[in-house]
């Protein structure tokens, strides 16, 4: 009873080992797929004269609003996510802090998801080749 027991958790184990191995490697094959899109973007917006821009980042409650040292473009309205002019990924969203009103917030590349929303259960996922795209087709005039 115990050895079946024992062989039973080590199975469950290994499935478990395997199914995150798996999950592992489609993630980082998602955020490649990605990162290549981001920089396919930073190179058109400079094709068609997009000039980045300094990002700020807002605290969670919504209360705040803190400058970055990243630059780059907004590709959501409420300016939640952006491409820094690196290529990398941003999402803006920081905890509240005293030390950010004076100094900035410091912001740290995410890595990227095709699907921008997805697992954020809120309900609002858009496709990120879409904001891509409409980003580029705002041109000057995005918020």
């Amino acid at each position: 009873m115990q050895d079946e027991h024992a062989d039973w958790l080590a199975h469950h184990r290994q499935a478990v080992a395997g199914r995150a191995a798996a999950l592992e490697a489609g993630r980082t094959a998602e955020a490649r797929h990605a990162a290549t899109l981001l920089e396919d973007f930073v190179r058109r917006a400079g094709e068609r004269g997009l000039a980045p821009h300094a990002l700020t980042a807002t605290t969670y409650d919504g209360r705040w609003t803190y400058k970055t040292r990243a630059r780059g473009w907004y590709l959501k309205s409420n300016r939640s996510v952006a491409v820094g002019e690196d290529g990398e990924y941003y999402v803006l969203t920081v905890p509240a802090s005293l030390r950010a009103r004076f100094t900035g917030a410091e912001v740290s590349p995410s890595m990227p998801r095709l699907i921008v929303g997805a697992g954020g259960g809120d309900g609002e996922t858009v496709p990120l080749e879409h904001l891509l795209e409409r980003r580029l087709e705002a041109g000057a005039r995005w918020p």
